[in-house]
């Protein structure tokens, strides 16, 4: 635990203060309405329930506030790049971005459920003393919209004892806003969970574009200004403390107590969210801009395993190693944009991805391509926007842990690598790497062959052969491959990768491994990252806590974990 808060306190202190500004704002308004003279009428119809629908809508209007700012990803990548010389611990929330966005989204869901819940209660209260005859206070404040002497200062929407909740709920600005603005909250977080996400990308990607409608539906909200008080006027003629238990004789003459006036709260939480909405228009300005851009395709490659490689240029792009781009295909889907990691390296003239089939797009992504036939489909690209990976010459050792098509951000490293070496980059702050890759299929290591057999030979010319640790692990094999491997142990070259390195048959025992590297390296700060599935990064996460050390000065692993 200790290692762990060594790793994240700036993260833990920025979800402390979240958290502790929900409670305050909660607790706040909360007091405001259940003891405020102003709503003292108010909580005559509805009781506690005025206050809790009231201070869930605060925090409700908070958390709309902040969950479009971290998928603003032009803004995280200007952060990152102006927190460069940060400490980084001081970068790390910037690499949870999409954690903190899920976590606004899960408030958001509870405050709604609490504030829908409290306004069933204060709707059946406001029919229930509509309908009231009995002479109480309840009843007279909600018959005060009949009397035009009282200058139409109604209290309770239910105007007369016939108007359901059901119709006030659908004929109402807030009932309805409320009902619509609900509906797509529902769906835009169903259609977020993992097992759609991955599988019917499309059907998430459309629907959690219905935040345009909830957050329209939250600014006209308040505009029905259902919750009302007393004005300020009125509370000097006609106090509550004074006037609340004469109320019956509030139409005589000579009571020096007047009918109560009332009005509605004036709107606000459009005043909560104009900031973030406008942020999130230039954002998408912004990106709208830079994706007209020409770009020209050089290079077509595909690899085994269904791989498409592309070799790209565009005007004014720039890139830095682990960052991704945003590609559209308008052959394919005219709106869909799919997120990929760049696998060239910045010294290259060029801009490259791997694609990977993981779905109908991607498919028919390289389906168009291999049609030799027809013309090169036209390719848009947005970005390129930044990622933990940037951090990684940050770092004395570097431990890359890639899966499958996860290999990805780590052949941009790689490159970088080669080339700082052709160039003999004396600045070069990492000493060692490690790199592991694991795949299920002998087809995919041919990838990045060409890569990993320049490397070992630059190594071995510079003399720094044990500059890079490399390890690939195959975990779907037959018996034919591991016989045939077995055989050919003896050669001086794999048999599966042609590399020196040979192919390990299984998955790596983590434990071992960092067991190995931390009494290696005993004085050293390690970046592990990781592109992968969430299953693994738990075990490198358990790992890296458990072999750190609590002295600063000695080996502390700082784990990373590729998000977009």
């Amino acid at each position: 635990m200790g290692n762990w808060l060594v790793n994240h306190w700036f993260s833990v202190l920025i979800l402390v203060v979240w958290i502790g500004l929900n409670v305050f704002l909660f607790v706040q308004t909360f007091l405001k309405y259940e003891k405020s003279d102003e709503y003292y009428y108010t909580r005559e119809i509805l009781g506690t329930a005025l206050a809790v629908a009231r201070a869930s809508a605060r925090c409700l209007n908070f958390n709309s506030m902040l969950i479009l700012v971290p998928v603003c990803r032009n803004l995280l990548s200007f952060l990152r790049g102006t927190c460069s010389f940060c400490n980084r611990t001081l970068r790390k929330p910037l690499d949870q971005n999409l954690t903190f966005h899920k976590l606004v989204a899960y408030a958001i869901c509870i405050f709604t459920a609490i504030h829908i819940i409290a306004h069933l209660f204060n709707f059946e209260r406001y029919h229930t003393s509509q309908q009231a005859k009995d002479g109480s206070l309840a009843s007279v404040l909600s018959g005060l919209s009949h009397h035009e002497k009282y200058g139409g200062s109604w209290l309770n929407p239910f105007q007369s004892p016939n108007m359901t909740v059901l119709y006030v709920t659908f004929t109402s600005i807030a009932g309805l806003t409320g009902v619509i603005g609900t509906v797509a909250l529902i769906l835009m977080v169903t259609s977020a969970m993992e097992f759609i996400r991955r599988h019917y990308f499309e059907l998430f990607w459309f629907t959690h574009h219905l935040f345009i409608v909830y957050f329209l539906c939250l600014a006209l909200h308040g505009f029905g200004r259902i919750v009302r008080g007393q004005t300020k006027d009125s509370m000097k003629e006609s106090h509550p403390h004074k006037c609340a238990q004469s109320f019956e004789k509030w139409d005589h003459h000579d009571s020096h107590c007047r009918p109560p006036q009332f009005e509605g709260n004036p709107p606000e939480s459009w005043k909560w969210i104009v900031a973030p909405v406008i942020l999130y228009i230039f954002e998408r300005i912004l990106r709208l801009l830079r994706s007209q851009q020409r770009v020209m395709i050089t290079k077509v490659v595909m690899h085994p395993s269904k791989v498409l490689e592309l070799q790209m240029t565009k005007q004014g792009f720039s890139m830095e190693v682990g960052q991704y781009i945003f590609v559209k295909c308008p052959s394919i889907s005219l709106l869909e944009w799919h997120p990929f990691t760049l696998t060239s390296a910045p010294e290259e003239d060029f801009f490259s991805i791997h694609v990977r089939a993981a779905g109908d797009w991607t498919e028919n992504l390289i389906r168009a391509f291999e049609q030799h036939h027809s013309p090169v489909p036209r390719i848009q690209v947005d970005g390129p926007f930044g990622t933990v990976s940037e951090d990684v010459f940050q770092y004395e050792v570097a431990v890359l842990v890639g899966a499958g098509i996860g290999v990805t951000p780590f052949a941009s490293i790689l490159k970088s690598i080669w080339y700082k070496f052709q160039r003999a980059d004396h600045n070069l702050k990492i000493q060692k790497i490690y790199f592991y890759w694991i795949c299920r299929e002998t087809g995919a290591f041919s990838w990045f062959n060409d890569l990993m057999i320049s490397l070992e030979q630059e190594m071995e010319e510079l003399g720094k052969v044990g500059f890079l640790n490399y390890r690939l692990f195959l975990t779907g094999w037959d018996s034919n491959i591991a016989g045939h491997a077995a055989l050919n142990f003896d050669k001086a070259t794999d048999i599966l990768t042609g590399l020196k390195q040979k192919t390990y048959f299984g998955r790596p025992k983590w434990e071992n491994e960092f067991s190995t590297i931390a009494t290696a390296h005993p004085k050293s700060v390690v970046g592990v990252f990781l592109c992968g599935p969430q299953t693994l990064a738990k075990n490198l996460r358990k790992c890296c806590h458990r072999y750190s050390s609590l002295d600063p000065r000695k080996v502390q692993f700082y784990f990373n974990k590729e998000n977009f």
